[in-house]
């Protein structure tokens, strides 16, 4: 049994193509029988870790980088802090994740490595400690880095791989991470991310045909001078995460602090940020219409996905019926279940009110304040038990 941070949302986006398969068509998925709309929870993953950058609710330092570059950025970090040659630290990067068991070949890694940037910056200071010894080592160094299992000089590898353990990151924390050759530092996601589907049957993809017109050359009657189409659709979509408080307390070394800090980014980014799939195209910035905001305590994880097995029909729109649907299965849920916990919501189309999903808040922030409040508490008496430990 966890303490638990659960979002409910519905949003509601205008005609758009947010996150396209491989064919270039709005995904989708079969739920209760019908096909519904679906937006991965990838790419609202993406957008929120975007979204923690652009808001500045925590610092540069405690994010984290996904890349296959990761030797360049660390080279950045020798040449701007340490004044190393960028040549030369490149070369040395290449070795010490060569010697990790992360090769880099043709300029990448082989895949992506999800790094806080306080281990990309631990590497670098090591390596400047032991730059002289590196050095020695990077005349061959070429096939060295590039092999599984590069030889590094000294106890250098065990160091790097202790650069490693655990990082002050809220993406990593949050999303977590795996490394396919370092298996021991991979680190289990604090929050789980549902797809979002929609509430109410999919009624099929619409298409725009395209036109472009040569500015040089726009009374030229031949025909168009590029054309095509492009797929889209409209949907009322339930989105449903949920974050375990003492995991994420624990990835962040059970920094109280970095954690309220974190979930404050999580609940700002998951209403403001959205997957920006064609959106210079469709510019469908709509905000979510329902926020619920769950804390509950010895609870486990509740998805209320279930309200719309059977497809929500149309009633002045979808929205409405969905909040309806959505309060029905709640409150049947906490009675059956229990574990009510403490909910709080805003509903953003109109001022009626669904006393099942929770006490009403009048604005996002005097909901992400209180669920902040609560979470706070929580992971306040979490930490205690550990200062004990230490102390």
């Amino acid at each position: 049994m966890k303490a638990l941070l659960e979002l409910h949302y519905l949003q509601n986006f205008a005609p758009s193509n947010l996150n396209r398969d491989d064919t270039g068509s709005p995904k989708d998925a079969y739920f209760g029988g019908t096909r519904r709309a679906r937006v991965s929870s990838q790419s609202f993953k993406r957008a929120m870790r975007m979204d923690f950058r652009a808001r500045g609710t925590v610092a540069p330092d405690e994010l984290g980088e996904r890349t296959k570059r990761a030797h360049e950025e660390i080279a950045r970090i020798l040449r701007d802090t340490h004044a190393r040659d960028e040549s030369a630290a490149l070369t040395a990067a290449e070795l010490a994740l060569g010697g990790l068991g992360l090769p880099v070949k043709d300029g990448k890694s082989q895949y992506l490595l999800f790094l806080g940037r306080d281990e990309l910056t631990r590497v670098a200071d090591l390596i400047n400690t032991h730059w002289d010894a590196l050095q020695g080592g990077a005349e061959d160094g070429g096939k060295k880095a590039k092999s599984k299992k590069a030889a590094l000089p000294g106890d250098l590898a065990k160091e790097l791989a202790r650069a490693l353990d655990g990082s002050r990151a809220v993406d990593v924390a949050l999303f977590g991470r795996m490394l396919a050759d370092l298996p021991e530092k991979n680190a289990d996601a604090a929050a789980q991310v549902a797809h979002a589907i929609s509430t109410h049957a999919m009624r099929g993809r619409e298409f725009d045909f395209y036109t472009a017109v040569d500015d040089l050359k726009p009374t030229d009657t031949a025909g168009a001078d590029m054309l095509g189409t492009v797929e889209f659709g409209s949907a009322t979509y339930y989105r449903y995460a949920c974050v375990d408080l003492q995991k994420l307390l624990e990835n962040l070394g059970w920094d109280v602090d970095l954690a309220v800090r974190g979930l404050r980014a999580f609940l700002e980014a998951s209403v403001f940020a959205a997957p920006t799939g064609k959106q210079n195209t469709f510019a469908a910035h709509n905000t979510p219409g329902l926020m619920v905001q769950v804390v509950r305590q010895d609870a486990s994880p509740r998805n209320l996905a279930n309200a719309f097995e059977k497809a929500v029909r149309e009633d002045k729109g979808f929205v409405r019926p969905s909040m309806i649907a959505l309060g029905e299965e709640k409150a049947r849920q906490d009675r059956i279940f229990g574990d009510e916990g403490q909910a709080r919501y805003v509903n953003a189309v109109d001022d009626q009110e669904y006393a099942n999903l929770g006490e009403p808040q009048r604005s996002v922030k005097a909901l992400i304040d209180a669920t902040v409040a609560d979470a706070q508490a929580i992971l306040a008496a979490l930490n205690v038990p550990v200062k004990a430990a230490r102390g």
